[in-house]
């Protein structure tokens, strides 16, 4: 058992190799032209720049909260501190590593576009892959070193609350990452879409726009940069979240014994989501391996069987694992593991489960689908009528994904229990919380191809901008248009994984808790703190969605303003350019300006109700939970469903570009900027937020 943590330091190394390696290949390709130099400079310094001054304002934040987790009298002090400052840092590097491949693969995919598909596609996959396995990789070596460190050779008194603490320092990056990252992206992209593509009818990423280099600036910061803080979030808190239950119940299984000392057997129910981690780590390597480009074949199947290679070797690898871990059915305390191949079930059930839920999240983005063609066809009546479509899809895709995840953790559920067998009660949650892990497992492929689709973005604004032939524009839309899809499915797995996750930081805090929370419908303040709870997300939707809101009104007024004061602009005379470095810097100021008060609103809200009453705490973690993950696939679905229908809209159906149908179908992409890239990605994030800084501060509440 001892040999897990190492194992899961080796798989965190051969992830950074890998990474390391993609990155020197992505850097080995040809940029094309002098002008698609220049352009890729560009992009790159605003994106490198947004990043560090993110950084440093996110930096005042973390330190604040590091002083809090020193003097705040919770468990773990004053280790809590330092795995929180590791959890922010890793998370931050990752995203720091992530951001300057990508912004180096833009150009080189847009001159391998020149040579077709099957070029360009694995060039920006590499890409995405440096992101995938940078997060991955950083993510499970700081779990090891956290578990390794204050478990196994300090010892230290209540050190499971240590390592949520590293999923909560992952937590404050992600939040504002996504938050800050999104409203910069979203406000050039409306602004830019809005004035340069209905107002002066001239061509999306046109070199005449303003906006248009802070809207390729944006797709960095937004879904490369803030999807990797994330997924990073994500990973790290799949894990943490098992770990910190299984070291809650393992008391329940000795009878009240709780140190680390006699854990005996029970330790491999804390090391198990480790080995896991590790396993599945392994497999995303090998699959990455396997997306190559080949003529002939789908661009949706070449991207997707690095994917599907490691969710094989997964189910393979934890059905293993599982078995050598537990042989011999250990005996815990009074309970008996009679069955651990139902643990590996739960994992199983999860991985699939997640699947099922991007495939879900595809068929309501994809063009290839109704619903994408449902809001094309009500284009031919106006932007009313695609909106009002639009949103009825994006609510109707919350049905299949509340019906997987509700299948989800009660068959995750019904596996933990029968590998204990007459303990299921004790042990269902622990098996809820196992499928967190199976959904986000293949974690570093699950973010290349999340990460592929802004680096595609890129590429064919800079095919547009370095007036490339009009068929590499083509070949980098198809691999755009799949780039939209994909993300949408990362999406899904993110928020999926969310819920579950949630659900088993819940259960820790009502176990940290202990008798002094009941969570009682009939309990006057339980009821107000779900209905504060339920109300949360909204909220926060507003506040973000209002934040680009502002933030798009500035680029619109300054975009129209260079169009009128800037003789030639809008001709495109030889030799007249945009102020582009004014729009990168109104789209930075706004973004880091907007994205404090709903960043801190998901960390105050919590302490305050927590503070006042724990039991209302409980109901508003429930509330926030539910409406959270409502909101959040309602929202990413609606927008990526916009998308593509003004993307399917271009591609020729309905009389193609310049017609009223597309500039119905531009609005109603512009409505969903914000839905997709914003608001709703960054809900998953919220409801794990809120939920882990309660199950860290719940001693101090008592």
């Amino acid at each position: 058992m001892t040999a897990v943590p190492y194992l899961a330091l080796i798989a965190s190394v051969l992830a950074l190799l890998l990474a390391y390696y993609f990155a020197k290949v992505v850097l080995r390709a040809d940029q094309g032209t002098e002008l698609m130099r220049e352009i890729g400079e560009a992009i790159r310094e605003g994106a490198m720049a947004f990043l560090r001054r993110e950084y440093r304002w996110v930096s005042v934040f973390v330190a604040a909260m590091f002083v809090l987790l020193l003097i705040v009298p919770i468990d773990g002090r004053p280790a809590a501190s330092f795995a929180y400052l590791m959890g922010a840092v890793l998370s931050s590097v990752a995203g720091f590593i992530g951001m300057r491949i990508a912004t180096a693969a833009n150009t080189r995919t847009a001159n391998a576009a020149r040579q077709g598909a099957a070029k360009a596609l694995p060039l920006a996959f590499k890409g995405g892959a440096v992101m995938g396995f940078s997060v991955a990789g950083l993510a499970l070596l700081g779990i090891s070193i956290n578990y390794l460190l204050w478990v196994k050779w300090i010892g230290v008194d209540q050190a499971f609350q240590v390592v949520a603490a590293f999923g909560l320092g992952a937590s404050s990056i992600a939040l504002f990452a996504r938050i800050g990252g999104g409203i910069y992206t979203k406000a050039a992209d409306v602004g830019g879409d809005l004035v340069g593509k209905v107002e002066a009818g001239i061509p999306e990423d046109d070199p005449r726009n303003p906006a248009t280099i802070a809207d390729a600036v944006g797709d960095n910061v937004g879904d490369v940069a803030g999807m990797g803080a994330d997924l990073f979030e994500s990973y790290a808190g799949s894990i943490v979240a098992p770990v910190v239950l299984a070291s809650l119940l393992v008391p329940v299984f000795l009878e009240g014994d709780s140190l680390a000392s006699n854990f005996g057997d029970a330790e491999g129910l804390l090391m198990y989501p480790i080995l896991i981690g590790a396993l599945g780590m392994i497999a995303s390597i090998i699959g990455a391996l396997f997306v190559r480009g080949r003529e002939g074949r789908s661009l949706s199947g070449q991207l997707h069987t690095g994917q599907y290679v490691a969710m094989a070797l997964t189910v393979v690898f934890a059905i293993v694992g599982t078995l050598v871990l537990f042989s011999g059915s250990p005996t815990i305390g009074s309970y008996e593991l009679s069955a651990p191949i139902f643990l590996a079930f739960t994992i199983i059930v999860g991985l699939f489960g997640g699947w099922a839920i991007g495939f879900t999240s595809e068929y309501f983005t994809s063009e290839h689908f109704r619903p994408v063609k449902g809001i094309a066809q009500q284009s031919e009546t106006g932007p009313a009528t695609v909106t009002i479509e639009g949103i009825a899809q994006g609510k109707l895709s919350t049905l299949p994904a509340v019906v997987l995840v509700v299948a989800m953790i009660g068959l995750s559920y019904l596996f933990g229990g029968l590998a204990f067998g007459e303990a299921g009660d004790v042990i269902g949650l622990y098996g809820v919380s196992l499928a967190a892990i199976g959904m986000l497992a293949v974690t570093g492929v699950i973010v290349a191809v999340d990460a592929y689709g802004p680096i595609a973005d890129n590429a064919g604004g800079i095919a547009e901008m370095a007036e490339l032939p009009p068929e590499v524009r083509g070949v980098t839309d198809s691999l755009d248009s799949l780039g939209n899809t994909t993300a949408a499915v990362a999406k899904g797995f993110a928020v999926g994984s969310a819920a579950v996750t949630a659900l088993a930081l819940f259960k820790s805090f009502s176990l940290t808790a202990g008798d002094q929370v009941f969570l009682d419908i009939n309990d006057t303040a339980v009821t107000i703190g779900l209905f504060l709870g339920a109300m949360t997300p909204f909220i926060f939707a507003a506040l973000t969605m209002s934040s680009v809101g502002r933030a798009a009104q500035a680029m619109i007024v300054e975009v129209r303003r260079q169009f009128a004061e800037i003789p030639g602009l809008r001709e495109g005379e030889p030799g007249v350019k945009p102020d582009s470095r004014r729009c990168v810097d109104i789209s930075t100021q706004a973004a880091l300006r907007e994205m404090l008060l709903p960043g801190g609103l998901a960390v105050v809200l919590p302490l305050v109700i927590g503070f006042i009453d724990v039991n209302a705490l409980g109901g508003f973690l429930a509330g926030a939970v539910v409406t959270g993950f409502l909101i959040a696939i309602y929202m990413a679905n609606s927008g990526g469903a916009w998308d593509n229908a003004k993307k399917y809209i271009e591609a020729g159906a309905h009389g193609g570009k310049g017609t009223d149908a597309h500039a119905a179908a531009v609005v109603g992409d512009t409505i969903g900027d914000p839905f997709k890239d914003t608001s709703g990605p960054a809900m998953n994030i919220l409801i794990k937020v809120m939920t882990i800084v309660s199950l860290v501060f719940v001693p101090a509440f008592l």
